[in-house]
């Protein structure tokens, strides 16, 4: 390809229109904008990413997918609108999450930068250039996909210009991700509602004063801040005004104000093969892998995009074929593993499966509940990229033992090395004292909540270790009316509704606060980049030993040691 001093001139399939030329940054290891970018100076803060510390601004970033949450798409948007962006975004495949950022950046905003995806040996052959040039190049809009009549009109501005705007970005996306037409979807659930910066509460509040509504039930996300108690909690108003107002444009199009990330916990949740649209990356695992509805991982801002013209890219999830598994996952015997299983292994195979559907086996035989398969789908979303697992005998689709038997699937045997391997990394921080127990990400059940006032019957928190919990509003009221409340409110414990701990910040983390305690696989990867902070992680009754004790010893579980 050349040297590290040559300027490479590429091509390939051009997701974003334009020009541009500048130094290489390479990564063959896929990045979550959201949590692992600063959004305001560009700086890589995902802490266990090869690339952590450099800034991208005005390079040409290169890599092969994006991975994780679906706000990066606000990411990148707030990237550009601040100018500390790349030049030019190189990625190995197509991916949506990124690529949408930067769409609506161009449609809504008017400023743009050139995505292209190169093939595998095109890309692997970057690792060694030093410049890249992209020059006039030129994207397919979504003009060849099949209209209905009822397309059209939306896209002529029959229903109000929010339509028309949001269809066209349903279009590009749909171009993007191969569809030749697009389907009616029943409801939707909205990531995009959380506080990335200015531009994104422009994107909202233009959308809401272009007479944008949407057209099927629409729930919300965890939002930036606990919308009705953010100013007696201490937030400064330069979060907390800006934070609410997001989400009041979004319940101004007519979304319920539901904020939460576990909507599959709502008491009304999509059907099997429902199709539907959700944002939020561990709602997308859960409601493709343990619901069986149908969605494709969408990326925040095109989810509104879609909720206000009912219609989505016939692709992806959406369909059978495409929901099969690619790989199959095997897990070692693990003697009275506890609740932390499900978290790590969840990660670790988000690892070892970055961005294919994996079928994994070796499960069943612990019978996982909910929330077990929400800590488990959370943590495989924040390292692949894939939209959904299946655990033989235990998700729908993976039941019955002849279902996947024909497919000829590379397997990966994970060991007890492997397991020990992902726990040291979600461990961060040495042994010792912790100041924060963190609880609730994604947000809390009822059935958690009750749990965790069992273990903290009879003990008593350290004075010096809040023990914090974030929770839907809807969960909460179930824990109240069965006295888990009142019990978690004896013991000391902080709950809070609306926002989740990817958005939590100081005061709700004390200032002083340099560890961090979490059953939470998802937040101990992004909480160091997130909060500046070192993580600890274990079981749910290991985090309220730390609440009491002030510290967590470190022991590793029996299952695991």
């Amino acid at each position: 390809m050349g040297s590290l001093h040559d300027t490479v001139d590429i091509t390939g399939r051009v997701l974003v229109s334009g020009s541009a030329e500048g130094e290489v940054l390479f990564t063959d290891t896929a990045l979550s904008f959201w949590g692992g970018v600063d959004a305001v100076t560009g700086e890589i803060i995902d802490r266990h990413h090869p690339l952590s510390g450099e800034r991208l601004t005005g390079r040409v970033l290169a890599l092969p997918t994006s991975r994780g949450s679906c706000t990066g798409s606000g990411v990148i948007l707030e990237l550009i609108l601040n100018g500390q962006g790349p030049a030019a975004i190189v990625l190995e495949h197509s991916e949506a999450i990124i690529t949408l950022g930067v769409i609506v950046a161009e449609e809504v905003f008017g400023r743009s930068i050139p995505v292209i995806a190169v093939g595998g040996q095109a890309f692997a052959g970057l690792k060694t250039a030093g410049r890249i040039r992209i020059s006039n190049a030129f994207a397919d809009v979504g003009s060849n996909i099949a209209l209905t009549d009822k397309d059209q009109a939306i896209l002529a501005g029959e229903r109000g210009e929010a339509a028309a705007v949001a269809m066209r970005m349903v279009l590009r996306m749909a171009a993007l991700a191969g569809a030749a037409e697009l389907i009616d979807i029943t409801r939707a659930h909205i990531d995009g509602c959380i506080y990335t910066g200015p531009g994104g509460l422009a994107f909202a509040e233009k959308l809401r004063d272009l007479g944008g509504r949407v057209v099927v039930p629409t729930t919300l996300n965890a939002i930036s801040v606990d919308h009705r108690r953010w100013l007696v909690q201490g937030v400064p108003e330069a979060l907390g005004k800006p934070a609410a107002a997001v989400a009041d444009a979004y319940v101004a199009m007519g979304a319920q104000p539901t904020f939460t990330c576990a909507p599959y916990l709502l008491d009304d949740r999509p059907a099997r093969d429902e199709q539907i649209v959700w944002a939020e990356s561990n709602a997308v695992v859960y409601a493709n892998s343990v619901l069986g509805a149908r969605t494709m991982k969408y990326p925040d801002y095109l989810d509104i995009a879609i909720a206000l013209t009912g219609r989505a890219p016939r692709a992806g999830c959406h369909l059978p074929e495409e929901r099969a598994p690619r790989l199959r996952v095997t897990v070692p015997p693990l003697a009275n593993a506890d609740d932390s299983l499900w978290p790590l292994i969840g990660y670790l195979i988000g690892t070892v499966s970055p961005d294919a559907i994996p079928l994994v086996e070796g499960l069943s035989e612990y019978e996982p509940d909910s929330d077990a398969l929400k800590a488990f789908g959370a943590a495989f979303a924040t390292t692949s990229a894939a939209p959904m697992i299946h655990i033989a005998g235990v998700t729908p689709e993976a039941c019955e033992p002849e279902t996947f038997a024909a497919l000829d699937l590379q397997t990966i045997a994970l060991t007890a090395d492997d397991l020990l391997r992902a726990w040291h990394e979600l461990n961060g921080a040495d042994p010792g004292a912790v100041q924060l127990v963190s609880l609730g990400n994604p947000h809390f059940s009822a059935t958690e909540m009750a749990a965790l006032a069992a273990l903290c019957h009879g003990r008593t928190r350290h004075a010096h270790v809040p023990l914090v919990v974030t929770c839907g509003r809807a969960e909460m009221a179930k824990a109240e009316a069965s006295g888990a409340v009142a019990a978690l409110l004896a013991f000391g414990v902080t709950l809070v509704n609306d926002t989740c701990w990817c958005m939590v910040t100081e005061p709700i983390i004390p200032v002083d606060a340099l560890t961090i305690m979490t059953n939470s696989g998802k937040y101990a990867h992004y909480g160091p980049g997130l909060t500046g902070r070192t993580m600890r992680f274990g079981s749910l009754a290991a985090c309220v030993e730390a609440a009491v004790a002030g510290e967590d010893r470190g022991d590793l579980p029996a299952w695991l040691g």
